[in-house]
């Protein structure tokens, strides 16, 4: 296994009343993605708050979900980080212990010049030899990188795919113009994976798979399939409750649904804490129309 097509869920870390990670409880929520058609696992993402973990709990927790999913769907581990030697160290562990493939995200706070993103992803790559699907979210980053620097980078035989979260689907288009066919393209909006799947889209690496796996997974298989009209209807009914998961900073309101769910995965840590009152009943209700409830 390498890469995926399909829906890959960006799936929550649990944690414990002391805020230690639930491996448990994490190791519960990869049986359930699996039995409900989720077709990869991505680890410690920004859902999974990798950026509150240590390195020891980082590398721990990629180890975990490579050992429960133990070969049924390819494991993505998240490794990006704005210090290049960083990210090398953590890609390299994550190839050691069995991960599938890499979602590297462009350096954030120090962000870097298009030279410098093309050097930082060049250095990773050229220290794995699995495959790396480059993470645009400028919206987190503050940097957003360019349709052509993505092509360049696709050049690279370990550079294999990219994440698009800019929400900016001219972007996205152009982006299918310049790599090859065989270079994966994958939403990292769930209101937009129907648009981007008809410009060459793959799939989508999902918040909203988190509470709504096979939905999320039949949205984009219908579209391969050639049912356009029930991979629209999908994206359409969706679309409320994708629109409740975002009403305050992610991961907050899926960990927030899951809980509501009776999933148990534990709070947040600091930055992040319990919803207002308003999200939260707005959660509730697009939760009990959408049929979780």
């Amino acid at each position: 296994m390498s890469l995926f097509k399909g829906s890959g869920v960006a799936i929550v870390t649990p944690f414990n009343a002391d805020e230690s990670v639930n491996y448990q409880k994490l190791g519960e929520l990869i049986d359930w993605q699996i039995e409900e058609s989720t077709d990869a696992i991505i680890i410690c993402g920004t859902t999974g708050e990798a950026a509150t973990m240590d390195e020891s709990e980082h590398k721990e927790t990629i180890r975990s979900a490579v050992k429960k999913v133990d070969g049924r769907i390819p494991v993505i581990a998240g490794t990006g980080s704005n210090n290049t030697a960083h990210a090398i160290e953590m890609s390299k562990f994550a190839e050691s212990v069995g991960a599938d493939g890499l979602l590297v995200v462009t350096p954030y706070y120090n962000k870097g010049t298009n030279n410098g993103l093309l050097k930082h992803y060049t250095a990773i790559a050229d220290s794995v030899s699995i495959p790396i699907i480059v993470y645009n979210v400028p919206g987190r980053t503050g940097v957003n990188i360019l349709p052509e620097t993505v092509a360049e980078l696709a050049k690279h035989p370990n550079i294999q795919g990219v994440k698009e979260a800019s929400g900016n689907i001219s972007q996205v288009v152009e982006i299918a113009r310049l790599v090859p066919d065989d270079f994966y393209i994958y939403s990292g909006n769930d209101d937009m994976v129907v648009p981007l799947l008809s410009v060459k889209g793959d799939g989508v690496i999902s918040v909203v798979a988190n509470i709504a796996p096979k939905d999320t997974h039949d949205m984009v298989m219908k579209f391969h399939e050639g049912d356009l009209k029930g991979s629209c209807e999908l994206q359409l009914k969706m679309k409320a409750l994708i629109d409740a998961l975002f009403k305050e900073v992610n991961p907050i309101p899926v960990k927030t649904a899951l809980n509501l769910m009776g999933r148990e995965v534990g709070g947040f840590r600091l930055p992040l804490c319990e919803m207002s009152e308003g999200p939260l009943a707005n959660l509730k209700e697009q939760m009990r129309l959408f049929g979780l409830l």
